[in-house]
């Protein structure tokens, strides 16, 4: 036949097929040997992960992105034995979408956790809202690969739905075998003296409405008994039943919220209620070490998610008063040291060459403070926590180390993302990549290995909420990195670096100002965000925002609707919610600094 080759008995030499077979034998019996060995010797040739997480670390406030003055030497060490990113970016600048983003690998948005309205994050550990059950995160594909996996230290996404033991959004619903430590966040509430964090404005009017009500009902009650005014008794039951309203929906969720919402637990149980900040990262530190050599032996997930150095600022002994910022700066000193203890277990027990470790913060530093030196540094970027789409915000540490199959001190100067741990983290354990989604984040390996140049992230969206408010463009063949924005927070007072009247940014109504056409800066000349660009001063401009708005379009074509987890009705305190341990509503315990509970 023309044109086919035919086979033929003759035609063929064995001897380069018997030498690939041969070759093919010695790899399979090599490889097997290898893994004979490490089997024989209780280890798995799949890598360990330590993710270790800090609560509104500003980028600024660690050595070795420039900060001469507090001191950080383990985090240092991390970035000289490894790979540390300059471009790494979250999702969202609060905690609650941010750590959304960084389990799943997609926008919060996407989870139905983007706030439309006050609230940006759950509040209450009572409420219903929280990270659903059909999203996928990082633990759970792990989990199904065999891994041991843990959580230490602070969740922020939810615990029940319907019943207080339901415990549908709770960490071991999402993948983690292990879960010890705070099922919401520190709070300024958790410490008497600190104020609150949560919804200071409506206590006040609710507070008010009892004084009103029982300013009334009492003048009322004066002028009758006094004779001088006709009053119904029922007009004085209503006051009166007003007043108690206002009382008992003050008092039951926002008097009680050290109680409801400062406590710890292990697993789905409440340990501790309300939790005591004093021996606080004793414990987590003891938790954290311990999952570590109990599961020395087979691959481990391990994610250390610090309450440091979230608001209210608390230490341990020999922390304070050493640094030369205050209580921010011993703050940051400690963490820094719990990073080190981290360290430490790893190569303790001869683990630095199978695991990768990971640093990083949820967000940019908190800004807004009034009292003293208590939140973070974000370096040269424009704005902090709660501030959208501003650097400040969302432009984080991020630095990997793996001995011996990372390069040892190299920096990134590329776009890269929280939500770029789910792949990453996926690909490396042998595990599949969810199908049925969208996922935002990609692989880091090849860039950090070198093997790829430039990040696959050529659009990021940065979201103050659910809305969208600004996007970055990274464009091929280019040095610039254009990001346009489409609103900002209005700071105040005018001319100050935050919301100072709020202590916390809006991102909606009147709490902004929209843009027409979009703010437009180039980070790589001007990454302080300091001078827009116009067409006088970019010859790219037209196209710039022509491509940011196709890619705008494109990417709200890949957005779902979503029940929304931070709905009122999500939000709000529901007493049959409440976790509890005791009798509630006389909820107590307390936990020795000693943990001494079931081992995950």
């Amino acid at each position: 036949m023309k044109g086919v080759r035919m086979f033929t008995l003759g035609s063929w030499n064995p001897l380069p097929s018997q030498r690939s077979f041969v070759l093919a034998v010695l790899l399979v019996v090599s490889l097997g040997e290898e893994a004979v060995e490490a089997a024989e010797a209780g280890h798995d040739i799949r890598p360990n992960f330590i993710l270790m997480m800090v609560d509104d670390l500003g980028i600024g406030d660690v050595g070795c992105y420039g900060n001469d003055t507090i001191r950080t030497p383990n985090i240092d060490r991390l970035a000289q034995e490894g790979v540390k990113l300059t471009q790494h970016i979250a999702a969202a600048a609060v905690c609650t979408p941010s750590r959304a983003a960084f389990m799943t690998g997609r926008y919060a948005l996407r989870s139905g956790l983007g706030s439309r309205g006050r609230a940006p994050i759950l509040l209450f550990l009572g409420g219903s809202g929280g990270l659903p059950q059909s999203e996928i995160t990082f633990a759970k594909t792990l989990q199904r690969q065999g891994y041991s996996t843990g959580i230490v230290g602070k969740w922020h996404l939810g615990v029940s739905c319907e019943s207080r033991k339901d415990h549908c959004h709770h960490p071991n619903w999402h993948g983690f075998d292990y879960f010890y430590g705070l099922p919401l966040t520190n709070l300024n509430d958790c410490k008497p003296g600190e104020g609150t964090d949560v919804l200071g404005e409506v206590q006040r009017a609710l507070w008010d409405l009892t004084l009103l009500a029982g300013l009334a009902m009492a003048t009322l009650v004066s002028l009758r008994v006094c004779g001088l005014l006709v009053v119904r008794l029922k007009v004085i039951g209503l006051l009166a039943a007003l007043g108690l309203l206002g009382f008992g929906a003050w008092y039951m969720p926002f008097a009680q919220v050290q109680r409801w919402d400062c406590i710890v637990m292990r697993n789905q149980e409440v340990v501790q209620q309300p939790m005591d900040l004093s021996t606080l990262t004793q414990r987590l530190m003891g938790e954290a070490e311990r999952f570590v050599e109990r599961n020395q032996h087979k691959p481990f997930l391990l994610f250390l998610s610090l309450a440091h150095v979230h608001t209210p600022l608390f230490l341990s002994d020999g922390f304070a008063g050493k640094s030369k910022h205050g209580l921010y700066g011993d703050n940051v000193e400690e963490a820094d040291w719990m990073i080190g203890r981290m360290v430490d277990v790893v190569g303790r027990l001869g683990l630095d060459q199978n695991t990768l470790m990971y640093f990083t913060s949820d967000h940019g530093g908190h800004i807004e403070t009034t009292l003293g030196q208590k939140g973070g540094w974000n370096g040269i970027y424009k704005g902090g926590k709660a501030m959208g789409g501003w650097e400040g915000g969302i432009r984080v540490p991020g630095v990997f180390r793996w001995t011996g199959r990372l390069p040892a001190g190299r920096v990134i100067d590329e776009p890269t993302s929280l939500m770029d741990l789910y792949p990453t983290l996926v690909t490396l354990a042998g595990g599949q990549l969810p199908q049925d989604r969208v996922l935002d984040g990609h692989d880091l390996m090849p860039l950090m290995e070198g093997r790829v140049r430039r990040s696959k992230h050529e659009f990021m969206f940065h979201y103050c909420g659910a809305n969208l408010n600004a996007v970055r463009w990274r464009p091929p063949n280019s040095d610039a990195i254009f990001k346009a924005h489409f609103f900002t927070p209005n700071f105040f007072p005018e001319g100050a670096g935050g919301c100072y009247n709020t202590n916390i940014c809006r991102c909606y109504g009147g709490f902004i100002t929209r843009h027409h056409p979009p703010l437009l800066f180039d980070l790589a000349r001007d990454p302080s965000e300091a001078t827009p660009l116009s067409p006088d001063t970019e010859p790219r401009y037209a196209e710039v925002l022509r491509r940011v708005g196709e890619a705008v379009e494109a990417h709200t074509r890949t957005l779902a609707p979503v029940p929304d987890q931070l709905s009122w009705d999500n939000i709000l305190w529901k007493p049959w919610l409440q976790p509890c341990c005791g009798t509630f509503p006389f909820c107590a315990c307390s936990e020795g600094n000693a943990t001494t509970g079931p081992l995950g």
